[in-house]
């Protein structure tokens, strides 16, 4: 499989340039390459953002109504109970 590529000229600011040039040589990458993992990675975050959202959207609030309140069921074990100790 083969990737196109395209290229376009980015204008960083200074300081920007200069803490990717740390971290990057500390990463032992490009600047090329951590920008385009960044990129990706904001991309995939967008995207399951308006995945979730979506699925909300077309979500049965009865039938989850239904759900939560129906009879029967077990009470959470022990190891499973919430004390509220750990709300933090």
């Amino acid at each position: 499989m083969t990737t196109k590529i395209s290229t376009f000229p980015l204008r960083l600011p200074v300081s920007l340039k200069t803490a990717l040039e740390t971290i990057t040589d500390r990463d032992g990458t490009s600047i090329n390459q951590f920008l385009v993992v960044a990129a990706a990675e904001k991309i995939a975050a967008m995207q399951t953002e308006e995945f979730f959202l979506a699925r909300r959207n077309r979500a049965d609030r009865e039938a989850f109504r239904r759900i939560l309140n129906r009879q029967g069921g077990e009470s959470p074990s022990a190891e499973d109970a919430w004390d509220g100790s750990n709300s933090g």
